[in-house]
């Protein structure tokens, strides 16, 4: 389990209310800090799965280089649209 800390922030009233009201309302007085917490990781989503990716990872980095593919096949692009639009009717 992480280390917890306790802080203070300054926040609308009614907006602090009725997110209190909501969160009480499903899981009670304890489950607002919870709440509170989950809110923080879901803003901060992107950078977990970075550090988590990066820990997995370790001093591996994938490689960068994108190598361009050719269709084997030459395909009218008007001829398809068009094939796709008549099997509509």
């Amino acid at each position: 389990m992480a280390e917890k800390i306790k802080t203070s922030i300054v926040i609308n009233r009614s907006l602090w209310e009725r997110f209190k009201t909501k969160v009480v309302g499903e899981g009670g007085l304890k489950g607002l800090s919870e709440a509170v917490e989950e809110a923080i990781e879901e803003e901060l989503c992107e950078d977990l799965i970075i550090e988590a990716l990066e820990e997995l990872l370790g001093s591996e980095k994938p490689p960068l280089t994108v190598t361009p593919v050719k269709p084997e096949v030459q395909t009218d692009a008007g001829k398809a649209v068009r094939e796709l639009r008549d099997s509509r009717l």
